[in-house]
């Protein structure tokens, strides 16, 4: 294979790479490019997705076609979902379609898993640059808040290379969003869905205020001036000269307080626009384009909700929550882009707001007190990111230099967290026995309010050169540095009332019980529960740098191979808000650095099969949220969390073969084999702690896992069956991963779980009992039938995942498990013509076969249901026109 046929197909293949990638190519003559041109009559040219990775990984064109598919071309195993592959599976975010892809998973809040590893082993980039994650619980950001409309394309790296951050478990998702168009174009868009859980069927609301539908707040959800003016003194709610009754009265607006039931619940609603244009100025080319939806989207759930006593699973409690939740997206992205002459700049910017608000009526029997209990819970979340990226990309002769930087912010308040419980007795000497009464003494009912808020910064920048020393080796070298801070503030009040509240007051709706006069009669006053560590200041600061080799030694083997070098600093500690100094002391400081090395050999064995095996180093951090000795409830599980600051660092060992086969038209398929060791993997446990289910972090001695991937995607032409079949085809798009995990437990090893001494590591973990999150069996089919003369498609898809545990079982405990099973999808896409205008119409029937969430713990004769509930067929109806 010549070099120019080489470093043309890169030079073609790079042109996509729009940032922070620079076109690693030298010049070549015109008689080579020729020849470079030249294809098989089997090789598809397909349009070159938007693709912008750090450091050059993927670049490398190891045949010498012209090839276009970044998969095959890539040094390193990638996966690849181009915008067109993401309409295709309808999905509205991109968490969704990443669920598509082989060895990926979705869990909870729009977290993807690969591989079945946690969230905190996915490293999730933004045009290859890091973001900061509005979600408490985690560093990683959600990938359901970035809808599909405003991102090109999705790359997974499965297999670690030097350019990338060395926190790199499972691997790397890098979102690339729309690049500046060539012509000018604006599109708009509109759609409605439903499902049968929710749409028209009752509810439960609270009113909030007059912005709620849009995901704002109109100044309702402000900090009362009484609490405000609490928090400024630093004063604690035992000083002298603090006025409870004030605060409290503040507290008890009844648009936040009251739980009302709504008849019929409306249809799901969004709409979207995406502008955009380009323009000469002189010998240079300047674009911009701009994008902007809203969607505000109802679900119901039933949830049993069950816990137990003992090892036999005998019931403790038994409660079934409805909840409703009122999810509003908004998001706006502006992208500007100059290129002049060989040098190109671009600026982007990135809005996204989420906003949840949920409300929550719950009923149940605690059979340790023998009576019956009634909840009510209020929530508002707001999350919100604004990302600003600028890259330079510059080309002086061989030598290609990016530059890149940014900043980014994420911002999450949850004011007004109310939480009610009234209890009935069951007792029929009890002349208010069969009433739900609230005392307000945590014993016979009890209420309580809470703000939390959060905030992180990410400043970020980086370089990266590249020079082809001889025509078989290109050097590429790079530093990025990230610092990051985080403040988190969580103020939570128990509203208390004396020994003499009487049981019929007790038994006032909570608005009313929380009303002027009988805060004032009965002298109410407050109790706050985070009093020891209501705030904290987190940080982690990363200087990186690597040097990286592509080498083509023989022809048909190019071997990429490198080495990185990260020190980092990670703290967290608490934040003293009181004028007279007192907390737990559970601060955090973790100062590391790490030698990271990888290697890639690629074999192009024939013209269609190619071997690639991978090994390398990577690392994972325990996550702010784990740390943060704090407790945070997350709306998703239903359950609470607390950290740990006695976490460390794990270390990976990672390795991979894997063999490829093209044919046809883009036709691929492949076969993999990867194995991982994990020294001091964080995992999940829970225990209880006054009847509350609480979920903890720490680490595990070591864990082992391996697993295999098959992967196919074929698309056959009906052209052959004539008639009106002649402008069809087939597109069949499979994958499967078997994994299996296994954490390793020793009777010497120890846990640290923070405030409480070195104990076994056994009372938390069992040895051989798999990974959390971890599934044996996760497969994907997509079956879909397209015209290939105009916009006409329609796609099955489904998808399983077999059993995963999702927490660990303490005390004898067994694990939590989640059981995804089996779904079903149903995508219709068609053009049509109005007017002489097209129209873009797509039709989805989600979860057709009515699969429902289950989670539970059994102990193979008894199984309790922990977080269970009804999730239905779920229809949508959109339109879209470009112009």
């Amino acid at each position: 294979m010549s070099t120019g046929k080489q470093l043309t197909g890169l030079l073609l293949l790079t042109t996509a790479l729009t940032f922070p990638v620079a076109a690693f190519a030298q010049d070549v003559e015109p008689e080579e490019e020729a020849v470079a041109d030249e294809q098989p009559v089997d090789e598809e040219v397909t349009e070159e997705p938007e693709i912008s990775i750090p450091g050059g990984g993927g670049e490398i064109v190891v045949t010498g076609r012209r090839n276009r598919d970044v998969t095959r071309s890539s040094t390193q195993v990638v996966s690849v979902l181009t915008s067109e592959e993401i309409a295709r599976t309808g999905e509205g975010d991109i968490a969704g379609a990443l669920g598509r892809v082989t060895g990926l998973s979705v869990q909870g809040q729009g977290f993807v898993f690969v591989r079945g590893l946690g969230d905190r082993y996915s490293l999730a980039l933004l045009n290859g640059l890091p973001l900061p994650s509005p979600q408490p619980l985690s560093r990683v950001v959600p990938l359901d808040i970035f809808p599909t409309s405003i991102i090109a394309s999705s790359l997974v790296q499965k297999t670690y290379s030097a350019n990338f951050p060395g926190e790199f478990g499972g691997g790397v998702i890098n979102l690339t969003t729309r690049a500046v168009p060539d012509e000018g174009f604006i599109k708009i868009s509109a759609g409605i869905s439903g499902d049968e859980q929710t749409t028209f069927s009752r509810g439960i609301d609270y009113y909030g205020s007059d912005y709620d539908w849009f995901g704002f707040d109109d100044g309702t959800r402000n900090v009362p001036p009484a609490l405000q003016a609490f928090f400024d003194s630093g004063a604690r709610l035992t000083d002298l000269g603090v006025d409870q009754a004030a605060i409290l009265k503040q507290l008890g607006n009844p648009n936040l307080v009251l739980t009302q039931n709504v008849d019929e619940l409306p249809v799901n609603w969004s709409g979207g626009i995406t502008a955009g244009d380009s323009f000469d100025i002189g010998s240079s080319r300047f674009g911009v384009i701009a994008a902007a939806s809203i969607s505000n989207k109802w679900r119901n759930r039933s949830i049993t909700s069950q816990t137990a006593a003992n090892a036999d699973l005998d019931l403790d409690t038994d409660f079934t929550d409805f909840v409703t939740d009122n999810r509003i997206l908004v998001n706006g992205l502006v992208g500007f882009g100059l290129e002049a002459g060989d040098h190109l700049f671009r600026w982007t910017n990135l809005f996204i707001r989420d906003t949840l608000k949920q409300s929550r009526l719950a009923i149940g029997e605690d059979f340790q007190d023998d009576d019956s209990e009634f909840q009510q819970d209020t929530i508002w979340h707001e999350r919100q990111l604004i990302d600003s990226q600028i890259v330079a990309e510059l080309v002086f002769g061989d030598l290609d230099v990016d530059l890149r930087g940014g900043y980014a912010q994420t911002q999450r308040e949850a004011p007004y967290e109310y939480s009610f419980t009234y209890v009935r007795t069951n007792n029929p000497n009890d002349p208010l026995g069969d009433t739900f009464i609230n005392v307000l003494d945590r014993q016979t009912g009890s209420a309580s309010v809470a703000f939390s808020e959060l905030k992180e910064e990410l400043w970020y920048g980086g370089i990266d050169l590249s020079y082809p020393v001889t025509d078989w080796l290109r050097l590429t070298t790079g530093y990025a540095y990230t610092d990051t801070d985080r403040y988190s503030e969580r103020r939570q009040f128990l509203i208390n009332a004396n020994s003499d509240f009487p049981d019929g007051v007790g038994a006032l709706r909570p608005d009313l019980l929380l009303g002027d006069a009988v805060i004032d009669f009965y002298d109410i006053g407050l109790i706050e529960s985070t009093e020891s560590d209501p705030a904290f200041q987190a940080g982690l600061t990363i200087h990186g740098a690597y040097l990286k080799g592509q080498v083509e030694p023989v022809g048909g083997v190019m071997i990429d191979i490198g080495v990185r070098y990260e020190d980092a600093e990670q703290s967290v500690v608490p934040v003293e808000v009181f004028a007279v100094p007192s907390n737990s002391g559970s601060s955090t400081f973790l100062a590391n650095d790490y030698w990271l090395p990888a290697a890639t050999i690629t074999w192009e064995a024939t013209d269609s099969l190619q071997i690639r095996v991978n090994a390398s180093k990577t690392i994972a951090r325990p996550q702010f949220r784990e740390l943060i000795f704090q407790t945070y409830y997350d709306p998703e599980t239903n359950r609470q969390f607390n950290g740990n600051p006695a976490l460390v660092d794990s270390e990976l060992f990672n390795a991979e073969a894997r063999a490829e086969y093209y044919f046809g038209r883009g036709n691929r398929v492949s076969l993999a084999g990867f194995y991982k060791k994990i020294d001091n993997p964080i995992e999940v446990f829970s225990s209880f702690s006054d009847n509350d289910r609480i979920s903890g972090f720490a680490n595990a001695p070591e864990a082992t896992l391996y697993g295999a991937e098959f992967d196919l995607q074929y698309g056959l032409d009906l052209y052959d069956w004539g008639g009106w079949w002649e402008n069809k085809r087939l597109v069949t798009v499979a994958n499967y991963t078997y994994t299996q995990s296994q954490l390793n437990v020793g009777a010497g090893d120890i846990a640290r779980v923070f405030p409480f001494a070195e104990q076994p590591a056994t009372n938390f973990f069992r040895d051989g009992v798999a990974l959390t999150g971890q599934s044996d069996h996760m497969a994907n089919l997509q079956l879909g039938l397209e015209n290939t003369d105009k916009l006409q498609q329609a796609t099955i898809l489904v998808n399983y995942s077999s059993e995963r545990v999702t927490s660990r079982g303490t005390a004898n405990l067994p694990d939590i498990i989640e059981d995804p099973g089996l779904t079903i999808d149903f995508v219709v896409r068609q053009e049509v013509s109005l007017w002489k205008q097209p129209f873009e119409l797509k039709f989805e029937a989600r979860n057709i076969f009515g699969r429902d969430n289950f989670e539970f713990q059994d102990n193979g004769t008894t199984r309790i249901d922990i977080n269970s509930y009804k999730v239905g067929q779920s229809f949508a109806f959109s339109v879209s026109a470009e112009f």
